[in-house]
């Protein structure tokens, strides 16, 4: 399954840059939770710590970190947004991030 990272209009792939920004073990973690989704398509998500948010936008929940994605089809998965568990105001806004991002990419309605 392909993964689309979340780009700003200059290239800036938001995701990885996060990923990278992260201590190693909680990289080591995302980079696999990837290499899964990568390797064993839609079958990789019943393994993995999700939830739905709001119509197709789901969450990975792999500790403090969560990845808010969309699937586009059997072959995709588009992550649009990551951050670190929030609760409150903070919380709502990463979702609204996520869900603006899906809207702009077509993704959402």
């Amino acid at each position: 399954m392909e993964i689309y990272d979340y780009e700003t209009a200059g290239g800036k792939n938001l995701i990885i840059d996060y990923i990278e920004s992260l201590s190693k073990p909680e990289k080591l973690e995302l980079y696999d939770i990837r290499r899964e989704i990568r390797e064993y398509g839609l079958d990789a998500f019943e393994k993995l710590d999700t939830r739905q948010l709001r119509g197709k936008l789901w969450e990975i929940r792999a500790s403090q970190t969560r990845i808010m994605y969309v699937i586009i089809d059997k072959g995709g998965v588009a992550f649009l947004h990551i951050c670190k568990k929030q609760k409150g105001k903070a919380e709502k806004q990463e979702l609204e991030k996520a869900i603006q991002r899906a809207k702009n990419e077509g993704l959402m309605q």
